[in-house]
């Protein structure tokens, strides 16, 4: 009987054990399975924290709901009575001390017309006119593998993308846009160009696919994203789930891997599945030929706060959800209103909001030095300064994700191929997956897990006949 562990309990090691052990049911193959987590509980960057009457996110806090790999497991969990969409409304840009509105009919801060283009009260009617030229100018050398900052900087200008447009996608995608690849990032712009003459005429073209996807664009559960997470946990019945243990190595003496712990006995294993963050599966391996490669992949730290209020979320601009930060004396990146954006999380209506300070930003490294209630009272400062709110938290939550973060710059996709050529010859049956090398969205995980799982019962399949 083959065995399969899995290292590593977030969202990825989760649905690839659950996908294993269901096609392994199926093609009534016999094998032994093993999760194992450093941690006391699983999840890795998911977990819901009960606090007082609010629900808070450590990690993500929603899931893509229009994902492809999303609501195929969500159904076969039988979680859809327990889902809850996002509530939908003004997202905001602060910048210069005050809230200005993303335009109606932009796609991540992308005018979809002419019309959206010249409500924005982010640009002067010179970077107007600037991006005009989108109209006209064709496309001669860009490609998926370009920069997307470059891209839009060249057809929209660079007043519109550093006022409007960056602000959002670097928020989304958590890196500076000229190091971030069209690929990587909105591939369907470079579609549009090529085919429309225009990035502005294409989204304008595909305008419904844009408004039909605005609504319910982001799910989570009653309860928290936790749910999906003990869910999955409760599927795993022919699972060995080892938490609290901290893995340290994986070499092989022959037939099969060893894989070693600090406070655990030693495990056995024919096929291993690696889904921590880059650099722990670079100290796990420890082989010099896959140094290289790893060194490629990048990281960035995050820290979040939320702020739990006795006060009503009404106090909050109407029909608003949130704002992102440019040009201004804040110190967070952007700030979620919570309470507004998911009505779950506060069972009172009271004030729920999350802030977000991000290790791209000069002010970081001040943050990294501070302590928890320095940490608040920053988060209090930004709140009371972009929203003239003021009082005291009765609730909050403070995380830090220290390099963490994965980041994908222009040649990830490059550098992942080539570490997944080294690793299928140094070590067979070795597989890396997550959000450090195949996506950092929770849907993209999901699909990452699945895939690997397949790819592992296609082997045995192979083996068997």
């Amino acid at each position: 009987m083959k065995t399969i562990a899995v290292i590593g309990g977030g969202i990825t090691g989760l649905t690839t054990m659950y996908y294993l052990q269901k096609l392994l049911r199926e093609h009534q193959i016999q094998a032994k399975l093993t999760l194992i987590e450093k941690k006391e509980y699983l999840g890795g960057k998911i977990n819901t924290v009960l606090n007082e009457e609010f629900i808070m996110e450590t990690g993500a806090d929603s899931i893509v709901a229009r994902h492809e790999s999303v609501m195929p497991l969500v159904e076969d969990l039988q979680l859809q009575k327990e889902v809850v969409y996002n509530s939908t409304g003004i997202s905001y840009i602060y910048s210069n001390n005050e809230l200005h509105p993303i335009p109606a009919d932009t796609v991540f801060g992308i005018p979809t017309s002419v019309d959206s283009l010249f409500q924005s009260t982010l640009v002067s009617a010179e970077g107007k006119q600037v991006a005009l030229k989108d109209l006209e100018l064709k496309n001669e050398h860009f490609t998926k593998d370009s920069s997307i900052g470059d891209f839009l900087e060249y057809f929209l200008g660079k007043e519109l993308v550093e006022k409007q447009i960056a602000p959002v996608l670097s928020g989304v995608y958590s890196g500076k846009l000229n190091k971030l690849s069209i690929a990587s990032t909105l591939p369907y712009l470079l579609e549009y160009k090529n085919k429309y003459g225009s990035i502005i005429k294409g989204l304008e073209k595909n305008k419904e696919k844009f408004r039909s996807n605005s609504n319910k664009k982001f799910l989570s559960f009653q309860n928290g994203l936790s749910t999906l997470i003990h869910s999955l946990e409760d599927q795993l019945q022919d699972v060995l789930i080892v938490k609290g243990v901290e893995t340290t190595n994986i070499y092989k003496i022959g037939d099969p891997y060893q894989i070693s712990f600090s406070n655990h006995e030693t495990i056995e294993a024919d096929y291993i599945v690696v889904t921590t963050p880059h650099q722990i599966a670079q100290s796990l391996f420890n082989h010099n030929e896959l140094n290289e490669e790893f060194a490629r992949l990048t990281n960035s730290s995050l820290t979040s706060i939320y702020l739990g209020f006795e006060l009503p979320d009404a106090l909050l601009p109407a029909d608003g959800t949130g704002f992102i930060v440019s040009n201004s004396d804040l110190q967070c990146d952007a700030c979620t209103w919570t309470s507004r954006k998911w009505k779950n999380t506060s069972k009172q209506h009271n004030l729920l909001v999350r802030l977000f300070y991000k290790s791209s930003n000069s002010a970081y490294s001040s943050i990294e030095q501070m302590n928890e209630s320095e940490l608040i009272e920053t988060a209090l400062n930004d709140i009371e300064k972009s929203l003239q709110i003021k009082g005291q938290p009765k609730a909050f939550e403070v995380t830090k994700w220290d390099q963490l973060m994965p980041n994908y710059h222009l040649n990830h996709s490059k550098a992942i191929q080539a570490l997944k050529d080294k690793l299928d010859s140094t070590l067979p049956n070795v597989t890396l997956a997550g959000s450090s090398y195949y996506g950092v969205g929770i849907g993209a995980c999901i699909k990452n897990g699945k895939e690997t799982a397949e790819q592992i019962v296609y082997s045995l399949l192979d083996i068997t006949n």
